[in-house]
């Protein structure tokens, strides 16, 4: 099986760290944090995909062809336009179901292999406050019915971990705009999901490393994942 590891970002949020190094080799406990990435990926995801752009030479220097027992591929997002333009620059290379995370976020590995009991789902997390999120709507089955982006109120709420499980038929759908540049995965999901059904898995464990002082809090937990 494949998954397909988005790794091209800048890391703006991330800087001056990310000046010289791309953010997902940021280190945690003297490993980059797309090494846990790859480590916590199911046993049966026997092939990796990575998409790359900012100083993604490191990345494939660090990885090379094959990583703990995976085979690695890389492509290159030439132009940043969002986590649907990412995919979609491997659509040649993808065959099946799939499974699609972010190369600078820690995954637990039980999600993401309960993740695959599914065709189409996302992973999401509880969070207290969604004001800052697109929070996830489902019907009573828990399968995905919205997203709605950034709700004025504050409250509890499932938002996406940008983890999801896809197969080909994602490619079929017009990608839908998050702004003038870039596609959202997520939001071209939910169009998909008024035909096929999309689970919604709510994660026992997730830590987005966004900022600098999350690296710091991604060292304090990290045995929590392992």
């Amino acid at each position: 099986m494949q998954a397909v590891i988005l790794a091209a970002g800048k890391g703006t949020r991330m800087q001056p760290l990310t000046y010289d190094i791309p953010k997902a080799m940021l280190l945690v406990k003297e490993k980059p944090i797309l090494e846990y990435t790859i480590n916590f990926l199911p046993e049966i995801v026997d092939e990796v995909i990575i998409v790359i752009n900012h100083l993604g030479d490191q990345i494939q220097k660090y990885f090379g062809d094959e990583f703990n027992g995976r085979k690695i591929k890389y492509v290159v997002q030439e132009k940043l336009n969002g986590t649907g333009g990412a995919v979609h620059t491997c659509k040649d290379l993808l065959k099946g179901k799939f499974m699609v995370v972010m190369g600078d976020d820690l995954y637990y590995k039980e999600d993401l292999k309960d993740l695959l009991n599914y065709e189409l789902a996302i992973l999401a997390f509880e969070v207290e406050d969604s004001t800052r999120f697109g929070v996830l709507k489902t019907d009573e089955s828990g399968h995905l019915i919205e997203i709605i982006e950034k709700p004025q109120l504050k409250e509890k709420a499932l938002i996406s971990t940008n983890a999801f499980v896809l197969n080909e038929k994602f490619f079929d759908y017009d990608l839908v705009p998050i702004s003038e540049t870039e596609f959202g995965l997520p939001q071209t999901l939910a169009k998909m999901a008024q035909d096929y059904p999309v689970k919604i898995l709510q994660a026992l464990q997730w830590l987005p490393v966004g900022y600098p002082e999350d690296i710091k809090k991604a060292e304090e937990v990290i045995d929590k994942f392992i």
